[in-house]
């Protein structure tokens, strides 16, 4: 299993790499895309009637195949990241404090539309950030990865009191806690490397200090943890409620693309929404 997942993540970090680094934003978007419509393809395996996992994973597809072609990926809506914001602020509070029993009586189509919505505004997320910098759009992945990595061992260290037994039986509050820690330290070193280190662009945490000072950023750092923390558990919910382990098999020893993408879905339209303010 060991020897799977690190061939798989240095085949994906060989194709990530050379398209996150182009001077043109072209590949990553489409490189993205093909990894957004993958996991729209799995979304319709876990919440669609039969036969709606192709149908699903076209739609993101031609969605946002039209989006690139109408220039989107370089020059989005900003209405897009305030919708995301409010189904992922609402729906998910709704839906995690519902469990897997509320999400199982939604309507199937109407969950795979939300899914469609949901991954469609990451993907313009994702190409819009990748057209303001490297270093805006790596300060956000990492703000993800930290809060991950510091929840993880700080779970496994300290956690005691059960965050959401029901979808997730390995999470704590404690986890939590550690991973808003771990992304606040992160935004004080980028910051500090903002101020000695040229870079191509601001960090999102250098945006967010300079609109809403060191207050709001440690605010909206502590709710980026969050809402990943959200992202995850949701995905964890939609796969109880399907009775999966893993959102599909497509990434040997990793599961399948919602699987690796599942706390970045929210992260990336929320950061774009605050820093679009």
């Amino acid at each position: 299993m060991l020897k799977q997942r690190v061939i798989t993540a240095l085949v994906l970090i060989a194709f990530l790499l050379p398209t996150l680094f182009a001077p043109i934003a072209w590949p990553f978007a489409v490189l993205s895309l093909l990894m957004i419509s993958a996991a729209g393809w799995e979304w319709g395996r876990l919440n669609g009637p039969g036969g709606a996992s192709l149908l699903v994973g076209a739609v993101v597809a031609v969605a946002c195949g039209a989006a690139l072609w109408a220039g989107w990926g370089e020059a989005p809506p900003r209405l897009a990241w305030w919708i995301s914001f409010g189904v992922w602020v609402l729906g998910g509070a709704f839906v995690l404090r519902g469990g897997p029993q509320a999400w199982s009586a939604v309507s199937a189509w109407l969950r795979c539309m939300l899914g469609v919505l949901l991954l469609c505004t990451a993907w313009l997320a994702l190409a819009a950030a990748k057209t303001i910098g490297i270093n805006f759009i790596l300060s956000v992945f990492c703000l993800v990865w930290a809060a991950d990595i510091a929840a993880y061992f700080g779970g496994k260290a300290f956690g005691k009191r059960k965050l959401a037994p029901g979808i997730s039986p390995g999470k704590s509050w404690e986890g939590v806690w550690s991973g808003m820690l771990g992304a606040l330290v992160l935004a004080a070193f980028w910051l500090w490397l903002d101020s000695v280190v040229k870079i191509d662009s601001p960090s999102l945490y250098l945006r967010l200090y300079g609109r809403f000072g060191a207050a709001g950023l440690v605010l909206i750092v502590v709710f980026l943890a969050a809402m990943s923390v959200v992202g995850d558990l949701f995905e964890s919910l939609v796969k109880r409620t399907a009775g999966a382990k893993d959102s599909s098999g497509l990434l040997p020893g990793h599961g399948g693309v919602l699987d690796r993408v599942d706390a970045l879905l929210p992260v990336f339209p929320i950061a774009m929404a605050l820093i679009s303010i």
